[in-house]
């Protein structure tokens, strides 16, 4: 425990917040200290407060059962026993956005899965593997809040994951138009099979903010931090559609894309076998060794087959081929609680760890980290 850095799960009884406490629990790096929901659930118990709402098929860490709920607004308590936070919660997103500048003006680093603060300029959007340097500007945000040691860095939309590695890869190429179409689990929504019924035997071609979210972030994602802001890239132009489909997890994505410069089908399968980012240099414990694979297989990949690959951090694609309006088209695949939720944000606390943003207080005042 002395070098694992304390940290807090915000909206812990929640779906994501629920992937947050089982994939913690016996981290290399971290040790979940405190756990927060809304005042019904707070001062109960962590077994009693989820009750039965407990939604995955792994069992609740026996270590957390007994741990007591504390309100999410109880910054200062919680503060007393964290050195950074998750936050999960599920509120509006004015309300998330109010909650999570108060913990970083209270010196309490935010790793947060929400999309308030995805569109503000000094805030990192980060994938791991492909725009790590974006933690520079944390620098700037620190300076905006007046802060020495909080910050928010938020993770991208889940959506997006699946598809945006496997572009990122032939950035060298220049990608210049981009048609997606997600095929999207139901966990995405925070659902099960049990409580949405009404999805069995169902499409539902329409998810609130989501064709919005996947156009605009990728964009974030590619762009330069310019002064004191994140500027986002130009290009390419993308258009999507997203559809709820009946799956537990998983998102799949049908991608069709134009290039500048295009390459030949074994200049894309070599990029993709051969790309590695930071977390693989690393070595960080929740990074995939190979972070995409291509599936040679007609039928692959498939959600229920591959959405784990890599214990569901890694991406799949497949069905690489020519097509007639656009240069190529293909299929991929990701884990959108693991990847796209839950995993993508612990895997950012790994690399801030790692780059020195995220250390214990007792470490702050050894270091001599920027005052106020």
């Amino acid at each position: 425990m002395e070098n694992k850095l304390r940290v807090g799960i915000l909206g812990a009884t929640g779906f994501v917040g629920q992937r947050f406490v089982t994939i913690l629990e016996n981290h290399p790096f971290f040790k979940v200290t405190a756990i927060a929901a809304s005042l019904r659930s707070a001062n109960k118990s962590y077994e009693e407060a989820v009750g039965n709402r407990w939604k995955l098929s792994v069992p609740m860490p026996d270590s957390l059962k007994e741990m007591r709920v504390k309100n999410v607004y109880d910054i200062d308590e919680i503060g007393k026993e964290v050195d950074f936070v998750f936050c999960a919660v599920d509120m509006p997103k004015a309300e998330i956005r109010a909650l999570e500048e108060k913990y970083a003006k209270a010196e309490i680093p935010v790793v947060s899965n929400n999309s308030a603060h995805r569109g503000t300029p000094d805030v990192p959007m980060v994938i791991p593997e492909i725009n790590a340097d974006h933690l520079k500007i944390i620098e700037s945000q620190r300076k905006r809040l007046g802060t020495a040691y909080g910050f928010i860095a938020v993770k991208p939309n889940c959506s997006i994951q699946s598809y945006v590695p496997t572009l990122n890869a032939l950035l060298a190429f220049e990608p210049e138009n981009v048609v997606v179409c997600t095929y999207q689990a139901i966990s995405g929504a925070g659902k099960t099979f049990r409580d949405w019924p009404e999805i069995e035997d169902n499409v539902i071609p329409f998810i609130s903010g989501e064709e919005e979210k996947s156009e605009k972030e990728p964009l974030k994602i590619w762009g330069k931090i310019q002064g004191d802001q994140i500027v986002a890239a130009a290009s390419p132009k993308i258009t999507t559609q997203c559809i709820r489909v009946p799956v537990s997890d998983g998102h799949l994505a049908a991608v069709f894309v134009s290039f500048k410069n295009k390459p030949s089908k074994e200049q894309i399968l070599e990029a993709w076998a051969s790309y590695k980012g930071k977390p693989q240099e690393l070595g960080l414990p929740s990074a995939p060794k190979q972070f995409i694979k291509y599936m040679t297989e007609d039928d692959r990949p498939q959600t229920n087959l591959d959405r784990d690959f890599e214990n569901g951090m890694g991406i799949t694609a497949g069905r690489l081929r020519e097509d007639p309006l656009y240069d190529y088209k293909f299929v991929c695949l990701s884990h959108n609680t693991l990847r796209g939720a839950a995993g993508g944000a612990v895997l950012t606390a790994e690399l801030l760890k790692a780059e020195g943003y995220l250390v214990s207080r007792k470490q702050k005042e050894l270091v001599g980290l920027r005052k106020k």
